[in-house]
């Protein structure tokens, strides 16, 4: 077949061992699941399901193993590759629900490797251990594909460890959309064909997406996806009433999940899903709308998931964050004689009336995963309800994260690894004092005395922001007690480095607990990075050292002529050992200049 392919992306469903559904039920229920979820139903020219079950038996005539087609990018393309995946991934995952890999029937290896030997298993044994059937139905599959265009891979039990040994062989001028596996056993050890765990440790270069879903009664999944062996994808649960059929494609596809992930990788999205037009400004968002748009659409995603009592608490206290941020950043914008962005006059709504409805955050847009890192570390860790205080569980927070960066195109682990990297770094510098000796907040106002205190030197030499013009704008216009005005603060203090911010923390004026604060931070953004494998920041090791410096000559100056039950040494000296602990933690871990950086020791 060597026509290409239309505009529209074709549909190749590989099957698993048996006859091969030669009827082709499960397109039955895929159109019926198609139908009730409003996608148009399937083209008959838009499908392609090869049958193979016979060339599984035995063999035919031998073929060659058809040869691999996508090479290993180099290495500045693999890390684009790899975060355009990411990013893609991540889309899909906030469309089709949060990741779940399952945990796994205990004892499921060795019944497997059991069952792997009888006779029912014989095509599935064939295709593994034997690589001329496995040359053969490869073959067999490739010759039915065009030569060019897009593909959508729907691969089942065995024909998801076809499709995963299939990717890396097809024509280089077919791109696949998503491919979509269902009650795959390729987390079992069986069916690491030729090593493809080895050869597939990162998305290929023809990929869009992969999604995996397991039915938590099937006994072929064993209670888990396949992420555990290619990390990089996305692991969905889907229940089904327990049957003999548990197993069948008709039971997976027909699941209204399960057809969306095939739906939107045919069709896109429905028109239903389409985000009203609305009326304002078109113009780019600036820093501090940025960050105040997306600290109010975390805490909607953490409104969602409260129930009872705590809901209506933080409902009622996030209705007038939101409403101040907007009347903030009004006023603010027509101080600059800058109009009011449309993504912003969308959240406006009349506070006076008890009665009207509070307009939801749109989704963030796509950032990159180095851009993200200081924002979602501050997020983590502030009080994005600023000032109302309401406690609530830290994991509650977390889930909330997870939703967020999926959101944004980065995927829910990387939400969890925000929690983990400041629950590290706490841990770090607590010193074995508790999990809650690091006040979560705790930058707050202690990081607006610092920029007051030193009239914003503390920042001259911040990277990443526009320095201390921004912090002094935003505590002018918004205020350090308010939500945007404090995020901006503890995000410039994150960012700044040099003398200036040395000079502030070391000041006697600045508590330890300030200090504490944001050096946690920092110790949680280079734990983040190192996780996320991006490059660390250069900057902070000497930035620390420099802080050192200042405490301990400070610690000198006073320690000659003042009592040993001193107040003012004992916070130098709380100072000194959260430094001592975050650059022991850095040198023990790779990340003091001139030593090596292995991202993969944290993981």
């Amino acid at each position: 077949m060597e026509s290409a392919l239309s505009e529209k992306p074709i549909l190749l469903f590989l099957h698993g061992v048996g006859n091969g559904d030669p009827d082709n039920v499960w397109q039955e229920h895929l159109t019926k699941a198609f139908d009730r979820l409003g996608y148009p139903a399937l083209d008959p020219g838009q499908v392609i399901v090869p049958k193979y079950a016979h060339a599984l038996k035995g063999l035919d005539e031998k073929v060659p193993l058809p040869k691999v087609t996508i090479k290993e990018p180099s290495r500045d393309a693999a890390r684009k590759n790899r975060r355009d995946f990411e990013r893609r991934i991540g889309a899909i995952e906030f469309r089709l629900g949060r990741h779940n890999g399952g945990k796994g029937w205990a004892g499921t290896d060795a019944v497997v490797d059991v069952a792997f030997a009888l006779p029912w298993f014989i095509q599935a044994r064939n295709y593994v251990n034997n690589i001329d059937i496995r040359a053969q139905v490869l073959t067999r599959i490739l010759a039915q594909l065009p030569t060019s265009g897009r593909l959508v891979i729907v691969g089942h039990s065995l024909g998801s460890v076809i499709a995963a040994d299939l990717l890396r062989r097809l024509p280089i001028g077919l791109n696949v959309v998503g491919m979509v596996t269902i009650g795959s056993p390729l987390a079992n050890g069986n069916f690491d064909v030729e090593k493809i765990s080895e050869a597939l440790r990162e998305p290929p270069t023809n990929l869009g997406w992969w999604v995996n879903f397991w039915n938590d009664t099937d006994p072929v999944a064993a209670h888990r996806g396949v992420s555990s062996v290619f990390p990089w994808l996305v692991d969905f649960r889907i229940h089904t009433p327990l049957s003999p059929h548990v197993h069948a494609a008709n039971e997976y596809v027909g699941h209204e999940s399960v057809a969306t992930a095939i739906g939107f990788a045919l069709f896109g999205s429905k028109s239903t899903e389409l985000a009203r037009v609305e009326n304002g400004i078109d113009i780019p968002l600036d820093e501090s709308e940025t960050v105040a748009l997306l600290a109010l659409r975390y805490a909607y995603l953490l409104q969602r998931r409260l129930k009872g009592e705590e809901q209506d608490k933080f409902s009622g206290a996030l209705r007038q964050v939101q409403a101040a941020a907007v009347e903030g950043i009004r006023t603010r914008n027509a101080e600059k004689h800058r109009p009011l962005p449309a993504e912003v006059a969308r959240l406006d709504f009349d506070l006076a009336d008890p009665d009207a409805p509070v307009p939801t955050p749109l989704p963030g847009r796509y950032v990159s995963k180095d851009d993200a890192v200081i924002w979602l570390t501050v997020l983590a860790a502030e009080n994005v309800i600023r000032p109302f205080e309401i406690g609530i569980s830290r994991d509650e927070w977390q889930e909330a994260m997870k939703d967020l960066t999926a959101e944004l195109g980065l995927g829910g682990q990387y939400g969890t690894d925000v929690f983990t990297a400041a629950k590290e770094a706490q841990a770090v510098l607590s010193g074995g004092r508790g999990r809650n000796w690091v006040k979560w907040g705790a930058l707050g106002a202690g990081a607006a005395a610092i920029v007051v205190a030193t009239g914003g030197l503390a920042l001259a030499a911040g990277a990443g922001l526009t320095g201390a013009a921004v912090i002094t704008s935003a505590l002018a216009s918004f205020g350090p007690g308010g939500m945007i005005g404090g995020l901006l603060t503890a995000g410039s203090l994150v960012t700044a480095g040099g003398g200036g911010i040395a000079y502030g923390l070391a000041s006697p004026g600045t508590t330890a607990e300030t200090l504490e604060a944001v050096v946690q931070r920092w110790l949680a953004a280079a734990i983040l990075r190192q996780r996320q494998h991006l490059d660390p920041d250069a900057t902070l090791w000497g930035t620390l050292v420099k802080i050192e410096m200042e405490v301990r000559r400070e610690f000198e100056r006073l320690d000659e002529f003042s009592d040993a039950t001193s107040p003012a040494l004992a916070e130098l000296k709380r100072k000194i050992d959260a430094i001592a602990r975050a650059l022991a933690y850095l040198r023990k871990n790779g990340l003091e200049p001139g030593l090596p950086f292995d991202a993969n020791e944290q993981n």
